[in-house]
């Protein structure tokens, strides 16, 4: 897992929830497929930023990946505010896949 994060210890809170959020076609939750790019934690005003991406730009579950992920944040931080940045550059690749990921898909 690759999360650039500013604040370890919820990080380790918000990627327990989010390997809890599927792709519902692929089978893998997002940190496994290597979607989240970024978790910022702003303390101050109860904020979190994350940055993630999908497998393609025309991801027909990306609405509901994106739901999930938010909704999963949002359950496990539920005095904060969580603002999600869709992105796609870096572009995602199969290499992003961690290495349990990997061994699930090739089971």
């Amino acid at each position: 897992m690759n999360v650039v994060t500013n604040d370890n210890i919820k990080t380790t809170a918000a990627v327990a929830a989010l390997q809890q959020v599927y792709d519902p076609e692929i089978g893998l939750n997002v940190v496994d497929l290597g979607l989240i790019y970024e978790l910022d934690f702003d303390n101050e005003h109860k904020q979190i930023l994350c940055t993630m991406t999908l497998t393609t730009q025309f991801c027909p579950m990306g609405e509901s990946i994106t739901s999930g992920v938010k909704s999963a944040l949002k359950s496990t931080f539920p005095d904060y505010d969580v603002e999600l940045s869709l992105i796609f550059e870096p572009a995602w690749k199969y290499e992003m896949i961690s290495e349990e990921g990997k061994q699930f898909l090739n089971r």
